[in-house]
């Protein structure tokens, strides 16, 4: 109880942060930020320990290594940091944390970027298709104005569990050492933990791994969606709900799905489905059983619902630690 106690205060200031100043650009530009830290180490451990010309067998343990590696360094600089500034300013040391912990927080970065999405559509679907390209995988030129408008509903959905509710919750129990941990092997999976000749075996631990530690993210992240559609006019809750308990265990992420099919029952909607990236066409079961024609009005619907559930997230920090005191 003391440890999450402590780390409370930490998620939460983290929270509060980044909603009003997320990671400014020109502090980006000067240091970079700590996913591009942690994505250089990654590629440097990669190059080095990825030979293609060895056995799959030997590149999967090669693999577990890099991965051994980059959470040992990571916990080894989160824990020193945090120590160092519990020694310098002891129980106010939660707002330094807080505040270097909120870059590991992606909810006013992933609200922009969407929201940019309803902006370009409004403007035509050739802007549509630019602004969707910056946070989904698939061939934008293979969609039209109904699935620029799903794909970014669908992203805002995902990283809103793997974006931010999953980080909260490790920071909530770890403090910044918890968040970085949880950025760290998720910047694995983004970067190594691919199906494909290069990666499908030194990547093997980091999408394993990735897969378990979002388990209860990608939960908790859905019954978020569903109690704030309950708020937002146009939305049911109920059809959230419903869509989470049907269709969820079906999507062929064994987390994506729970976010996604909540959302997609709130606003009426089928989100996921079939869909084509690099070229190759991926087959996956609908999310939903509303309609598949999504528009601009429901990539801002998904806003409200999303902001709406962001302040829950806070609130139950709120009484986390008050329920901790």
């Amino acid at each position: 109880m003391f440890l999450i106690s402590a780390a409370l205060p930490v998620a939460l200031t983290a929270l509060a942060v980044e909603a009003v100043a997320g990671y400014p650009a020109g502090l980006f530009v000067r240091i970079g930020h700590p996913v591009t830290w942690i994505g250089a180490l990654i590629d440097v451990l990669e190059k080095r320990l990825n030979d293609l010309d060895l056995s799959p067998r030997i590149r999967r343990m090669r693999g577990i290594g890099a991965l051994a590696c980059l959470i040992a360094t990571v916990i080894f600089v989160s824990i020193h940091t945090e120590t160092l500034l519990h020694s310098m300013l002891g129980s106010g040391a939660f707002i330094p944390l807080g505040v270097l912990a909120s870059s590991l927080i992606a909810q006013r970065s992933l609200h922009d970027h969407v929201a940019r999405v309803a902006d370009g559509l409004d403007l035509g679907l050739a802007e549509g298709r630019l602004a969707v390209s910056h946070i989904v995988g698939r061939d934008p030129q293979s969609l039209d104005e109904a699935a620029v408008a799903r794909a970014a509903i669908e992203s805002l959905a995902e990283n809103f569990s793997d974006g931010v509710v999953a980080p909260t919750f490790y920071m909530a129990l770890a403090g910044l050492t918890g968040g970085a941990v949880y950025k760290a092997i998720n910047t694995a999976d983004s970067m190594t933990g691919h199906r494909t000749p290069r990666h499908e075996a030194y990547g093997w631990a980091a999408a394993r791994l990735d897969d378990w530690i979002n388990l209860p993210a990608s939960r908790l992240s859905a019954g978020l969606i569903v109690m704030a559609a309950a708020l937002v006019p146009g939305c049911r809750a109920l059809e959230a709900a419903k869509a989470v308990w049907r269709d969820a265990r079906h999507h062929r992420s064994p987390n994506a799905g729970w976010p996604e099919a909540a959302m997609a029952g709130a606003l009426g909607l089928r989100l996921a489905g079939p869909r084509v990236y690099g070229g190759v066409a991926v087959e996956d079961h609908w999310m939903g059983q509303g309609t598949a024609v999504a528009g601009t009005c429901d990539i801002r619907r998904a806003l409200n619902v999303y902001r709406i559930a962001c302040i829950m997230q806070a609130g139950l920090m709120v009484l986390l630690m008050l329920i901790a005191i």
